[in-house]
């Protein structure tokens, strides 16, 4: 908030060496301690959740943040999660379209009856508190699912690319699957939101000093796939730079690099995953800073906005229609 990002994201994972396993409790210390900035789920597992309890708690935390919640949804992944929650491959789809549908209708209806599969029947069922923004921005976060994409493109809701462990073209492959399925549900094509994470950041004055600054994180990262027994798709930090969607490098290489991208995907939304493992605080700080300098005005000013604004939605005093949009990222990059 300090630095003026736009938002912060914390993710959902039940298995080592994960931490974040509680978002909306996380989430709800970062509201107490910030005035401003856009709380990210990245993502809510739903596959896994009870929609009733996860509405609950997002519908508490968007109060208690002033309507700073920005959701974002997925399917999610791990054989340990899904063991965990018993959850198989065959329903985890299933699971998580029944849990979005309920937990939307949830948001936008005082009273809700449905007939679901994966957990008790509601009927006429009030859930508290009624929400704050009418309704909460809800993004679909995707890796590689074309069941996520449609999921999105049919509810009209805006998607977020991983866009993280492999090369580009399956996620641009996706996107582009996301809008033909856009317009198959007879959705405004102007309309489309798109946001895609990066692999990492790191931003120096000249690209030496930061692969060098970088190189202990990515041979952090490669051990560990190892020890996982994981094959990994960047076998060097000069190829992880080159093909990947990180960003390391000169001020001039990020933005060069960010547009590259965004000729693929027509994103408006950026998020940095700023692993700061191997970095000291200052260089990570300092990466940071040098992002929101000397990066970010130039992203803003020659990448186009979203096509909604960057406010919470907060909607009439009753319940909300099912015609709201249901979107609102923010401009340029999630963590601005």
């Amino acid at each position: 908030e300090e630095l003026g990002f736009d938002g912060f994201g914390v993710g959902e994972r039940h298995e080592r060496p994960f931490i974040s396993s509680s978002p909306p409790v996380v989430l709800s210390h970062i509201a107490a301690l910030t005035s401003r900035i856009r709380l990210f789920t990245a993502v809510t597992t739903l596959s896994l959740l009870d929609p009733v309890r996860a509405y609950e708690d997002y519908a508490t935390l968007d109060h208690l943040s002033g309507g700073r919640l920005e959701l974002i949804v997925g399917k999610g992944n791990g054989a340990a999660q899904r063991e965990l929650f018993q959850v198989t491959p065959e329903d985890q789809w299933d699971r998580n379209a029944e849990s979005y549908e309920v937990f939307r209708r949830i948001w936008r209806q005082d009273k809700v009856t449905a007939a679901t599969r994966f957990r008790p029947e509601l009927k006429d069922a009030e859930v508290w508190p009624r929400p704050l923004q009418r309704p909460v921005r809800v993004w679909h976060g995707s890796a590689t699912s074309k069941e996520s994409v449609d999921l999105a493109a049919r509810h009209g809701d805006p998607l977020f690319s991983a866009n993280v462990t492999n090369p580009i073209e399956p996620y641009a492959e996706l996107i582009r699957y996301y809008r033909e399925r856009w317009e198959h549900y007879g959705h405004d094509p102007a309309a489309i939101a798109v946001g895609a994470g990066t692999a990492g950041i790191y931003a120096a004055k000249t690209s030496q000093e930061a692969i060098t600054a970088y190189r202990p994180v990515f041979e952090g990262n490669l051990a560990f796939q190892k020890r996982l027994g994981l094959e990994p798709v960047f076998t060097s930090l000069e190829d992880f730079v080159e093909r990947s969607s990180a960003l390391i490098g000169s001020p001039q290489q990020i933005i060069d690099k960010v547009h590259r991208y965004h000729a693929e995907f027509g994103h408006s939304v950026l998020h940095l995953h700023a692993d700061a493992g191997g970095l000291t605080d200052r260089q990570h700080r300092e990466s940071l800073e040098l992002f929101q300098s000397a990066v970010a005005p130039v992203l803003r000013r020659e990448i186009p906005d979203p096509p909604f604004p960057w406010e919470p939605v907060l909607g009439p005093s009753g319940p909300a229609p099912e015609a709201v949009p249901v979107h609102e990222p923010v401009r340029t990059s999630a963590e601005r």
